[in-house]
């Protein structure tokens, strides 16, 4: 079966199908992205967990992205 038969049967698979098997796909092009997500993934948690505990504060998103256009 050559590439574009093989994606052909691809899109005969349901949608969740056709999902999990495209991040596959991309996950096995470059692991080390996977980690990076998964490192991204823990300090997004972090953060959430140190705002609900009340260690960290929040900036409404239009007052955010003013500061950064401003720099």
């Amino acid at each position: 079966m050559n590439r574009k038969q093989l994606f052909n049967e691809a899109l005969n698979l349901p949608l969740a199908d056709r999902a999990a098997l495209a991040e596959q796909l991309l996950a096995s092009m470059d692991p080390p992205i996977r980690e990076i997500d998964n490192l991204l993934a823990l300090e997004a948690e972090r953060r959430i967990d140190g705002y609900e505990r009340g260690e960290l504060r929040s900036s409404p998103a239009e007052q955010v992205f003013n500061r950064l256009e401003a720099n």
